[in-house]
């Protein structure tokens, strides 16, 4: 049997052909599936969890029994749910073998946490199918620099928290620029400066920053930027 190590850096960008090997050898991915200090969990075709490691169950504080067989995209936040699925899409069409972005998962209490979220396609080894997805959550681990209560360089004009909330809510480009009666370019380059201030490397990644910042609430839909960040 093949030694797969535990760094999450084996779930990384690339998702290479080592990878996936090893991920489609049965017994293998239930050793993956064991080991402490990895989220993992597996899905069929229709996104329910099939499989869960305790470290998964344990994230989203909710018992084993009511997290097999639910939708993966309950355990998300709403305004990440149309990104993310859009990544499985991906995989189920087999435009793609693999995907990394960010996410919002929703906790116990309604908790939110934020972190990467890494999707595997796993198929038959000699038939080629598709047999089911395989799913890693990393959360981020908060610190005091992530905890921004009122941080003057992140608020948020009231035009860019409009076209926040609409990216949020999975708005397009061309939605968005109609709404607020703007041009596609100028959506963009309001985008873009919020890319830029929050660090964020694509519209998934914004999102999930808003929400780990505050800067979007949780537990409402759609999305709300609080007034206090609000100029």
């Amino acid at each position: 049997m093949p030694t797969v190590a535990a760094d999450p850096r084996l779930f990384d960008n690339a998702c290479g052909e080592e990878l996936r090997n090893d991920i489609a050898d049965v017994d293998v991915f239930q050793s993956l599936l064991e080991r402490s200090g990895q989220h993992l969990a597996s899905l069929d075709l229709q996104m329910r969890i099939i499989q869960a490691n305790d470290a998964f169950v344990a994230q989203f504080g909710h018992p084993r029994e009511s997290v097999l067989g639910r939708s993966f995209y309950d355990l998300l936040h709403p305004g990440v749910r149309e990104p993310i699925s859009r990544n499985f899409e991906r995989l189920v069409e087999g435009r793609n073998q693999c995907f990394v972005d960010c996410f919002v998962g929703v906790g116990a209490e309604q908790n939110a946490f934020t972190g990467d979220i890494t999707g595997v396609a796993v198929r038959g080894t000699s038939s080629g199918e598709l047999t089911k997805l395989v799913v890693l959550i990393s959360p981020e681990k908060l610190n005091r620099a992530n905890v921004v209560v009122a941080d003057r360089k992140r608020v948020l004009s009231e035009l860019n928290a409009r076209i926040l909330e609409g990216i949020a809510t999975g708005e397009s480009t061309v939605r968005l620029a109609s709404r607020l009666f703007l041009s596609r370019q100028g959506v963009e380059y309001h985008v873009g400066a919020m890319l830029k201030k929050l660090k964020a490397p694509n519209r998934a990644a914004l999102v999930s920053r808003a929400y780990s910042l505050g800067l979007l609430s949780v537990g409402s839909w759609p999305p709300r930027v609080p007034r206090d960040y609000v100029k």
